[in-house]
């Protein structure tokens, strides 16, 4: 019996998922999991391991300029939610959490107050400035873990939830070493080579659907999906 890993892209996921007004939580991770697993396609297929990557949330302190005082980002919303959210996925049964860091990278005038600026002047107070904080090493787990599982044949399927094209040369690589790749996009539209290099796509909150040039190469998955032909870019 083949088997498959789902690859989960945190960061997309949570967008996708959830809204400004309600966060993407581990219900909603179980529901999007559950979907993937009864796609036509996988039915007949063994769950090998969901891996899920995002970043552990900030917890260092900066001194904002301009008389801002100490920003502790730990106590922030934001990183208490992650906390719980990590929590709760990783006691998920078949599970795994591949986490990065997040780094802080000073500071910046938000575009908000840029573009008030109607003269050449402006005063700059510590309201108007924003951090810059940049993701580290999601991606490059993300890769990494598509080649040890396609390497050493733990997998047949990679189920990719993502849509971003960076994936494409670890995408391609699986496939030249005989694993096939599911995208699950989840509505986002994507380049044409995520589509190129991809066996199939699949939209959990419909029929699950393939591009027309798979549906020739993979006779059996005709009956349960839809051939879909797409034109997208980011």
């Amino acid at each position: 019996m083949q088997s498959y890993a789902i690859l989960i892209d945190g960061g997309f996921a949570k967008r996708k998922l959830g809204s400004n007004k309600r966060h993407a939580s581990a219900v909603d991770f179980d529901k999007l999991v559950a979907a993937i697993k009864a796609a036509p396609p996988l039915l007949e297929k063994q769950l090998h391991r969901i891996y899920y990557y995002d970043s552990l949330p900030l917890e260092t302190s900066h001194k904002q300029p301009l008389n801002g005082g100490i920003v502790r980002f730990g106590d922030n919303p934001v990183a208490a939610r992650s906390r719980q959210l990590f929590d709760q996925l990783s006691q998920q049964p078949f599970t795994a959490l591949r986490l990065g860091e997040l780094s802080f990278d000073g500071w910046r005038i938000s575009d908000k107050s840029l573009n008030r600026v109607d003269t050449s002047e402006r005063t700059v107070s510590h309201t108007d400035l924003l951090p810059q904080i940049s993701q580290k090493g999601v991606d490059m787990r993300i890769g990494m873990d598509i080649a040890a599982l396609t390497l050493k044949r733990h997998v047949q399927i990679i189920v990719l939830v993502s849509g971003d094209s960076d994936f494409v040369p670890a995408m391609k690589f699986a496939r030249r070493e005989g694993a096939l790749v599911f995208l699950v996009p989840l509505g986002q539209k994507v380049k044409t080579s995520m589509l190129e290099h991809s066996d199939l796509t699949l939209s959990i909150d419909q029929t699950p659907v393939a591009t027309e040039r798979t549906l020739n190469k993979i006779p059996s998955v005709v009956s349960n999906v839809k051939a879909e032909l797409h034109e997208t870019s980011i």
